[in-house]
C-alpha cells in the first residue's frame, strides 16, 4: 500500500494563500573545496544551490523535490538563515533577512520554524520532551498565559500525543511520535512559516499518513505556510498548493499542483514522474523514462543547461546557452519552466528511445 493511498482527503479546503511572505530572488550557496598544503587555499567549490527563485505566500504550501543532492535541504537550511548565503536575497515581509545580523533576526526567528528529516538526531536524548518543547519559549522569553507547561501540554495534545508524556524522555517514544514531538517545537512560538525537510522519509508507511494528515490539519486550521521539502512525488502532490521542481542546485520548473503533475513541461520532470510508482496497475499507461549516465558533480556542473548530458532533447544551444525560468507560450499562467526546447503538446509523454534516454514498459501488475 502506498503513501498516497494511506492519505485521508480533507473535506474542509486549504485556506486560499494571501499576500507574499517569503520571496527568494537567485539564492546562492557554494561550500569551498580546500587543497594544496596545508589545506589553506580554495581549489574549487561545490555549487550546492546556484540561482535558486521563488515566492510563498501567506498560508501556501509550496513543495520542492528532487533527487537525493539536488540541493533541496540546502536551500531549507538557507530559508531559516541556518546557512549564510553565498548571493541572492531572502526576504520575508518585504525585509531582506539574507546577511541580516543575529540581532536584527531575532524578530523573525520565532516566525520562521523549522522540522528536520531525522526524528532521532534532531532531538536531544538528555533533555525531557517538556523541555524540548518549551525551550524555543525561553530562548525567546516567552511567558504564554497559565505558564510553559501548560502551554507545551496542549502542543502535545494538539500534535496527538498524551500531555502526560511531559516528563518522558525522546528513546520512550516511536519515531513516529518523536517526529510529532519535531512538530509541537516548530509550533511553539506560533509561526507564519514552518520549512519541513523531509518530515516523513524516515518513518514507515503508515505513519508517514498521519504526519502528513498532521501537518495538512495545522496549516488549514492555523493558516500556517510550509516549504515542503520532500522526494516521494505522491505525498507532494497530496499536500502541496504548487511544487517547485529542482536538478543539480537550480529549479527547472515550478507550477500548481495539478499543471505540473499533468502537463510537465520540462524532461526531467517528466523523467521523474514517470519514476514514481503507480498503485493502479491499469492506470499504468505511460511510458517510464530511464535516464542514462549519473547526475554530474556540483563541482564542476555543465555549461548552459544542466541536464543536458542526460536530456534526450539536448542540442547545442543547450551547452552554450542556460535557459531562464520563464512561462512558455501557451502554458497555465504561473507555470515556469527552464527549458529551451520543452514538450510541445501539453498532453506529450514519454519519447522514443533516444541515445540520451532509454524507455521501459511500465509492468502489467506493477505495485510499490
Amino acid at each position: 500500500m502506498s503513501a498516497e493511498q494511506t492519505l485521508t482527503e480533507h473535506t474542509s479546503a486549504v485556506p486560499a494563500p494571501g499576500d507574499i511572505l517569503l520571496e527568494v530572488d537567485g539564492l546562492t550557496k557554494h561550500f569551498p573545496v580546500m587543497g594544496g598544503f596545508p589545506f589553506k587555499r580554495q581549489v574549487g567549490a561545490v555549487q550546492a544551490v546556484d540561482g535558486v527563485s521563488f515566492n510563498v505566500r501567506e498560508g501556501e504550501s509550496l513543495g520542492l523535490v528532487g533527487e537525493s543532492g539536488c540541493g533541496k535541504s540546502t536551500t531549507g537550511r538557507l530559508l531559516t538563515r541556518l546557512l549564510e548565503p553565498t548571493g541572492g536575497s531572502v526576504k520575508y515581509k518585504g525585509q531582506d533577512i539574507t546577511h541580516a545580523s543575529r540581532k536584527e533576526l531575532a524578530p523573525i526567528r520565532s516566525e520562521i520554524q523549522m522540522i528536520f528529516q531525522d526524528p532521532y538526531s534532531s532531538l536531544n536524548p538528555r533533555h525531557t520532551v517538556g523541555t524540548i518543547i518549551s525551550g524555543p519559549m525561553e530562548i525567546n522569553n516567552i511567558n504564554p498565559p497559565g505558564g510553559r507547561e501548560a502551554r507545551v501540554k496542549e502542543l502535545l495534545e494538539i500534535v496527538g500525543l498524551n500531555p502526560e508524556h511531559f516528563n518522558r524522555f525522546p528513546h520512550e517514544f516511536s519515531g513516529g511520535q518523536r517526529q510529532r514531538i519535531g512538530v509541537a517545537r516548530a509550533l511553539a512560538l506560533n509561526p507564519k512559516l514552518i520549512i519541513a525537510d523531509e518530515p516523513v522519509s524516515a518513518l514507515d508507511v503508515s505513519i508517514q499518513a498521519q504526519v502528513v494528515n498532521l501537518l495538512q490539519g495545522l496549516q488549514r486550521e492555523l493558516g500556517i505556510a510550509f516549504v515542503f521539502i520532500a522526494h516521494d512525488l505522491s505525498i507532494v502532490r497530496h499536500f502541496s498548493q504548487r511544487v517547485a521542481v529542482m536538478y543539480l542546485g537550480k529549479v527547472v520548473e515550478i507550477a500548481d499542483r495539478d499543471s505540473l503533475y499533468t502537463k510537465p513541461r520540462h524532461p526531467y520532470t517528466h523523467a521523474l514522474l514517470s519514476a514514481a510508482p503507480d498503485a493502479d496497475p491499469d492506470s499504468a499507461t505511460t511510458e517510464r523514462i530511464r535516464l542514462t549516465g549519473d547526475v554530474p558533480s556540483p563541482l564542476n556542473p555543465p555549461s548552459g543547461c544542466r541536464f543536458r548530458t542526460r536530456c534526450w532533447k539536448a542540442q547545442e544551444k543547450c551547452a552554450t546557452e542556460e535557459p531562464p525560468l520563464i512561462q512558455l507560450g501557451g502554458n497555465a499562467e504561473g507555470h515556469l519552466t527552464a527549458c529551451h526546447f520543452p514538450e510541445d503538446a501539453p498532453e506529450a509523454r514519454a519519447p522514443k528511445p533516444a541515445a540520451k534516454a532509454d524507455t521501459v514498459p511500465a509492468p502489467k501488475g506493477a505495485k510499490d
